[in-house]
């Protein structure tokens, strides 16, 4: 594109972010720095719709981005910069002493939402110190508990859906399996030995215990709240100004994506490719079935620079990308300072 097209772009997608309404060529006759008729704005615009970035929502109607279009502004026109009032809300508020990870997490939430005026995802961290000792209790055909001792004291009980078959004998077998193992390890240390030693041995390790350590160490769910947890604040938020009875419906599918979503571990692994934020526009956001929804997400990590958790925004594709970015951005560089620091307790 030359000078005028990425003007004429840029301001489409600023038009649009702001107001959710189409822009059209008289509005940009207007704004543009260059002084051009309506009919050559208007040559750019179907330039830039040949080109997929901009489309008409309706016949005579201005225009709107497309998906392609927010990426192509996202990546190459956004102007991302941490204002200094958003700048001390986050600090007063997630940067206040202490020493509960779930109350700092909770507080994370609820900044986030508060400060960006959007639904806020926050995934806690896993409690990750060496484990002293395993066991398995059977609760129900379908249900069965393992209670994790680790080496700082802390004790955890989370119950999970055991490999069907299984009996509390081998149960027994599968516990004391690992304690003879365990010797200072984590859990995600534990599993990674599992694979190499059934890869190694095979013969020796029961498969039906094998399943139970792998899919009742890798896929619990946590009744005490202390395992990974999703938390979801400023849901209200994606309701304000949203009259439409279509958006109505597309929010509260969003909402049921929330409510049932099990498999949370997805969303940290949305942001394994590396440091720094994410952003998932409409269908290219695997997390949830709701195409026309964005996610600002990034990770935090501890002070051993493992990733242990993220926090994100989601809403509609009309964010505030260029404030929602840097806000998200600098959220996950605190958390993960106050995370290492020496008094904060899982």
């Amino acid at each position: 594109m030359n000078d005028r097209s990425r003007e004429v772009f840029r301001r489409v997608v600023e038009g649009y972010l702001g107001s959710g309404d189409p822009v059209g060529s008289r509005t940009l006759t207007r704004e543009l720095s260059e002084k051009v008729s309506a009919a050559t704005v208007r040559n750019v615009m179907q330039d830039l719709e040949h080109l997929g970035l901009i489309r008409a929502p309706h016949v005579s109607a201005g225009r709107i981005p497309t998906q392609v279009g927010l990426r192509m502004f996202v990546d190459g026109l956004l102007e991302a910069q941490l204002g200094d009032d958003d700048r001390d809300r986050i600090e007063a508020t997630v940067g206040a002493s202490e020493a509960d990870v779930d109350a700092l997490m909770d507080r994370v939430g609820t900044a986030l939402s508060g400060i960006t005026k959007s639904a806020s995802l926050v995934l806690a961290p896993k409690h990750e110190a060496p484990i002293k000792h395993i066991e398995f209790v059977s609760l129900a055909a379908d249900r069965a508990l393992v209670v994790l001792v680790f080496a700082d004291g802390h004790v955890e009980n989370r119950v999970f859906a055991p490999p069907p078959g299984q009996t509390p004998s081998s149960m027994r077998e599968a516990a004391n399996f690992l304690n003879a193992i365990i010797d200072g390890r984590t859990i995600s240390d534990l599993r990674d030995l599992m694979t190499a030693e059934v890869a190694a041995r095979r013969q020796e390790i029961d498969s039906l215990a094998h399943d139970l350590i792998e899919r009742g160490l890798a896929s619990w769910e946590s009744d005490d709240g202390r395992g990974a947890r999703l938390i979801v604040r400023g849901r209200a938020n994606l309701l304000d100004g949203s009259g439409d009875a279509e958006d109505l419906d597309r929010i509260r599918e969003l909402f049921d994506d929330l409510e049932r979503k099990s498999d949370i571990t997805d969303f940290l692994s949305l942001t394994e490719a590396g440091e720094g934020v994410r952003i998932f526009i409409g269908s290219e956001n695997k997390l949830f079935s709701l195409s026309s929804s964005s996610l600002v997400v990034s990770p935090y990590m501890n002070a051993d620079r493992k990733i242990v958790g993220a926090v994100g925004v989601i809403g509609p594709t009309r964010l505030n990308y260029g404030r929602i970015v840097p806000v998200v951005d600098y959220t996950a560089q605190l958390v993960g300072r106050m995370l290492s620091g020496p008094n904060t307790r899982g």
